[in-house]
């Protein structure tokens, strides 16, 4: 049985100005998710998004996000991880092309951030991690190594990818498996089912919007809230990946570092603000950032401090998170089409990806199934 297929990956902005995101216009989970369905012949897809690959815009982050594998989930979740990793570790050697490169992570820990009554996220920062067993060369760091206030490290090597390489990767392998792209804004979900460049009527909707199914029509998911985050782009590069579970500078904010791949400079970070919808980089939280990395990797700046950073710009945006965690599931939209979501991803998007667009494939397969046993 063939399947017409719109993948919307427009995210519907509520706010100006948005310089970085983790689910962009046409991001990760929906060109994933059309990947990996194009390679079914009998689906016909058409990817629908306001911003693509190549654009320049202040609400199209994608060029100038920053993007890694840090385990983000609990073991019990790790599933859409440990499955996105292996393909990951995959496109780094063996398609170069795709901007993804190896590098070294090390993740400090400071007991009171990882304690019952701290907000901080325990996946990453748990004394004995289920993603020790996901990377080859998981060790533990000697004392020596540890950050001055913190109480414990450990270093695998991981990866970092360049997206604006790295989208415009996946629309070309889209391109070869005869996926049709095109631009379009819709406020109601029901407007996508006649957006097929078959001109027929869309059997499956795959809604990847991220942060826009807050106020989509057909969608409105209250459980929806943005996570602002602020960054720093740099000409300097970092020996190894970065992150610390918390500072002494607030609750809300972070410390982090990373190289992106094919000469994309580092990306140092950052805050976690979760509820906060404000996308202008404020420049007291800038000075903080670059004064943090330069306190933990001074050699970064080459022992200048923050005068030693080459700064490429300043942004600031809204990860798209979600409460309950992401929605990966199919809902029945009328009596021939159904909406498979795919969104609320928060911070891990690109590190989900592959595993959720799996889940997507594998929805899609049993509404395929349903469908022909119920014309039996």
């Amino acid at each position: 049985m063939s399947e017409t297929i719109v993948v919307l990956g427009y995210e519907l902005h509520l706010t100006t100005n948005l310089s970085i995101t983790d689910d962009p216009s046409a991001g990760v989970s929906g060109l994933t998710s059309a990947l990996l369905l194009s390679r079914d012949k009998r689906n016909t897809i058409t990817v629908v998004a306001k911003h693509m690959p190549g654009d320049l815009d202040g609400e199209y982050a994608s060029p100038f996000a920053g993007a890694n594998v840090m385990p983000m989930a609990t073991s019990d979740e790790s599933q859409w991880e440990r499955e996105t990793w292996a393909e990951l570790k995959r496109l780094c050697q063996e398609a170069p092309a795709a901007g993804i490169h190896f590098q070294k992570c090390q993740v400090h820990s400071r007991s009171k951030d990882i304690s019952k009554d701290s907000d901080v996220p325990k996946g990453p920062f748990d004394t004995d991690p289920w993603f020790k067993d996901m990377f080859d060369d998981f060790r533990a760091l000697p004392q020596d190594k540890v950050l001055p206030g913190c109480d414990a490290a450990s270093e695998f090597t991981s990866v970092c990818i360049n997206t604006a390489i790295y989208l415009p990767w996946l629309v070309g392998q889209l391109l070869e498996n005869d996926v049709r792209l095109k631009r379009g804004v819709v406020s109601d979900i029901r407007e996508a089912k006649g957006l097929s460049h078959t001109g027929r009527p869309a059997t499956l909707i795959i809604n990847a919007t991220g942060l826009g199914s807050y106020k989509l029509g057909g969608v409105k998911d209250t459980q929806m809230y943005p996570a602002r985050g602020q960054v720093v782009v740099v000409r300097n590069e970092v020996d190894s990946m970065l992150f610390v579970s918390g500072t002494e500078d607030g609750a809300n904010e972070a410390l982090y570092a990373m190289n992106r791949a094919a000469g994309g400079g580092a990306i140092l970070g950052g805050t976690f603000e979760a509820g906060t919808w404000d996308t202008q980089p404020d420049p007291s939280t800038a000075l903080r950032i670059m004064s943090r990395i330069v306190k933990a990797r001074p050699e970064i700046a080459g022992g200048k401090g923050v005068a030693g950073l080459s700064v490429v710009r300043h942004a600031a945006g809204l990860r798209p998170y979600r409460h309950g965690g992401a929605r990966v599931e199919a809902e029945k939209m009328d009596d021939t089409t159904t909406v498979v979501h795919n969104y609320g991803h928060g911070g891990w998007g690109y590190q989900g990806s592959y595993g959720c667009a799996k889940s997507v494939v594998e929805i899609v397969r049993k509404v395929r199934e349903g469908r022909t046993r119920a014309k039996l």
